[in-house]
């Protein structure tokens, strides 16, 4: 039994193969276009799965999209029905391109499945639509170590709702609770994000970034005027500060009034205030998540959550939640956007619409380390260097282990691609770029001369799993990045009286812990252990590394640059490796130096990036 989950149209593209109720394959449209946050159809994901999984459109049992196109446009519909005659224009702009492409959909996917798979097929029967948050829910909940559990959604919004609670137990799922749009703490935070000069969808994460630099000195003014928040952890907004019900922008003159007119245009300066604001919103969201965990937890009587929706991707509050919350144990789905929704799709209609049962949960999940999409033989590596004209050398495994250590030891900075590349947003060591975390220009460097991004952005620690509780004040699992600690107490070195009164950046270039390059301005990180069991290759270059240098954690960073999405191929990583300040370069068991290249070629990529 075989099922393709897809998610498509809105952002984050993707598609995924579901076999026997296991999740063999999953990828991003984004990685294959080189389009950031794609949201066409996803074709190339598709046709990498299909692939991967060795299965032909014959033997394709079902199709499965992640959500109701028309229960989405009753939504759009009503809700300009319900604010007219505000927003008139917008509607009037929008409904020809809902009419043309969106509510027809249907048509477009068997149109997409034509061009992935290379000819027409009689789909017939086998196209059906989940539900946007039940995709979410079942994305948490049926990867889960759990045979019960509480789930948690939290998004902007799906049709109609914009969060929910389910129950799941065994193979059974069943949403028992919903938030309605334009309530919705998703859309708050990005109002926040819209407002504070960053990208929707987009830059939230950097909200999360910014928000430790500033003082959540704005809470008490969000709470009184733009969200009420009620005993369950339900709230509403004030939607006269708002404007994304109606029109094409978040927020309103009134909302930039309520907060002195200091909104910040793309790339502007960064003031305190803006700081500030992060600060208060990052804040007002943890209250509100906790809030609604523990009255779930109290209404339920389950220990175990599960969490997925865009707001689960905010690793601060994840922390909270893990610390603060009334729940045992807490799982969070690493492709928790829009993406994931493909996954949770196809094992709804493998557990509910086909009535499979589900065996005993695996001991850490199922998500098989998030390592889902393509890999790459030694032969296509060197076929791909070849190709661009790189020189390099073939070392075995563990020669290849020893050397990179080395390097990242002596202050190297290195492009790492390795195996499977990930599913969801995050880097998890197997299309990395590492470097020593003991460095205390390290985080600048990487930001400024590798990433071209803010300076303010903080790094995630790979660490060993076995070693996590000596650094971190975090003794669990975390193999996603997904949750945040606090560095341990004596590897934290204390400020000077100067150093404790800087505000905002300033405080950047503080040396705040042994392992400063991944040390936020808060003492927090966020932390990824790594697992010999998921990816025994990483394991082990830590392992050396720690031999080496006596400290079981590295850098880990995205292996892209600003604007790009993760590399996925051979040919992406020797472009990001020969566009930016990169020393090595490492792909599979081959290695590239920096100062190897032929001198024609390193011209060729100067300024590369930027001159976009």
């Amino acid at each position: 039994m075989v099922i393709l989950g897809i998610s498509a149209y809105y952002h984050d593209s993707a598609a995924c193969i579901v076999r026997e109720g296991v999740v063999v394959a999953a990828a991003q449209e984004e990685r294959f276009t080189r389009v950031k946050h794609d949201s066409s159809f996803p074709l190339n994901a598709i046709k990498f799965c299909a692939e991967y999984a060795g299965v032909s459109p014959q033997e394709i049992c079902y199709v499965v999209f992640f959500e109701k196109p028309l229960l989405k446009f009753d939504r759009i519909f009503e809700t300009y029905l319900a604010f007219a005659p505000r927003g008139w224009k917008s509607f009037a702009r929008s409904l020809p391109v809902w009419v043309k492409d969106k509510l027809f959909q249907k048509a477009s996917i068997l149109d997409g499945l034509s061009a992935a798979f290379l000819g027409d097929y009689d789909w017939g029967g086998k196209l059906l639509f989940s539900e946007h948050h039940l995709s979410h829910a079942a994305s948490a909940f049926y990867p889960s170590p759990f045979n019960r559990a509480a789930v948690l959604t939290l998004d902007g919004v799906g049709e109609w709702a914009t969060g929910s609670v389910a129950i799941g137990l065994g193979s059974q799922l069943e949403i028992i609770k919903e938030m309605k749009f334009p309530h919705s703490l998703g859309l708050l935070y990005s109002a926040f994000t819209y407002y504070l000069g960053f990208k929707v969808n987009s830059g939230e994460y950097k909200v999360m970034g910014l928000a430790p630099y500033g003082d959540p000195k704005y809470t008490d003014l969000i709470e009184s005027h733009l969200v009420r928040v009620f005993a369950d952890g339900s709230f509403s907004l004030d939607m006269s500060f708002f404007d994304f019900a109606t029109d094409l922008k978040m927020t309103n003159n009134k909302f930039d009034n309520l907060f002195g007119n200091c909104k910040r245009e793309p790339e502007g300066e960064l003031t305190q205030k803006h700081m500030d604001l992060a600060a208060s919103i990052q804040k007002v969201t943890e209250k509100i998540v906790l809030t609604i965990a523990n009255s779930v937890a109290y209404e339920t009587g389950e220990t175990n959550l599960c969490l997925a929706g865009g707001v689960a991707l905010n690793c601060v509050a994840n922390g909270v939640l893990e610390r603060e919350s009334a729940f045992e144990n807490i799982w969070i789905q690493p492709a928790a956007g829009d993406a994931g929704g493909a996954v949770g799709a196809a094992l709804a209609v493998w557990y509910q619409h086909l009535g499979n049962n589900r065996s005993s949960p695996a001991a850490v999940d199922a998500m098989m380390g998030s390592y889902l999409g393509p890999s790459f033989t030694n032969d296509e590596v060197r076929n791909a260097l070849d190709g661009v004209g790189a020189r390099y050398r073939k070392l075995s495994g563990s020669e290849m282990i020893g050397e990179v250590a080395k390097y990242l030891a002596g202050g190297q900075a290195i492009g790492w691609m390795q195996g499977r590349m990930e599913f969801g947003p995050r880097s998890l060591g197997a299309r990395s770029i590492l470097a020593d975390p003991r460095s205390c220009s390290m985080q600048k460097q990487l930001n400024l001369k590798v990433k071209y991004r803010e300076s303010f952005r903080p790094f995630a620690p790979s660490v060993l799993k076995e070693r996590v509780n000596e650094w971190f004040e975090y003794s669990g699992s975390s193999p996603y990045m997904l949750k945040v600690a606090r560095v341990q107490s004596r590897k934290i070195r204390p400020m000077t009286d100067s150093e404790s009164a800087l505000f905002g950046i300033d405080k950047l270039n503080v040396v705040r812990s042994d392992i400063p390059a991944v040390t936020h301005v808060d003492y927090s990180a966020r932390i990824q252990t790594v697992h010999e069991e998921t990816n025994p290759r990483y394991h082990a270059l830590i392992s050396r590394f720690y031999e080496l240098t006596g400290c079981p954690v590295l850098v880990n960073t995205s292996f892209n640059v600003r604007g790009e999405p993760i590399v996925c191929s051979p040919t992406d990583a020797f472009k990001c490796f020969m566009g930016t300040d990169l020393d090595v370069l490492v792909i599979e068991d081959f290695v590239l130096l920096k100062a190897d290249q032929p001198a024609n070629l390193q011209k060729s990529y100067e300024n590369l990036y930027e001159l976009d």
